[in-house]
């Protein structure tokens, strides 16, 4: 098991029920906490999606490549999805929660070993769908230091209630 580091959240997590989701279309979540990217986390990557890749896990050929160091898979970046989305929004009383999908998926610019990758989230849209409530939420995956965005995507999550 691989062992990342978690720097404090930036925006505390807004705890809202189920029923109130709707009211939370068209605002931003802030920020979340930052997860610190290790190499021993991107081999770790690398061997459960059999892409081994020189640019993100050979240390030395890496450092005479274009970024100077191994970088983060994307698709290890988007994984974090999930743990920064958690961090800003706790619907307290959903019995089940769906991550549903994506609509677009970008990444703009890579994330190098040790970076810390936080996000920010706004809440696109909320639709009601059997049982609860749809969210479409974009979010923006940032690493300090770098001006543009690491990744950007648009989640679907459905958060249930009580049958």
């Amino acid at each position: 098991m691989t062992e990342s580091t978690v720097t404090s959240t930036t925006t505390p997590a807004r705890s809202v029920r189920l029923a109130d989701l709707p009211s939370l279309a068209g605002q931003d979540l802030g920020a979340s906490a930052r997860i610190r990217i290790t190499q021993e986390q991107i081999d770790t990557f690398a061997d459960a999606t059999n892409d081994h890749q020189w640019i993100h896990v050979d240390a030395e050929r890496a450092k005479k490549g274009p970024f100077g160091t191994t970088i983060a898979h994307g698709y290890l970046t988007l994984s974090l999805a999930v743990p920064l989305f958690w961090d800003l929004l706790d619907v307290d009383d959903a019995t089940q929660v769906i991550n549903y999908g994506l609509n677009k998926v970008r990444f703009p610019a890579p994330v190098p070993v040790d970076s810390e990758v936080g996000a920010t989230a706004h809440v696109a849209a909320v639709e009601p769908v059997t049982g609860g409530f749809q969210l479409t939420v974009g979010l923006t995956f940032t690493i300090e230091g770098l001006d543009r965005p690491v990744c950007v995507c648009e989640m679907i999550i459905r958060y249930l209630g009580p049958a």
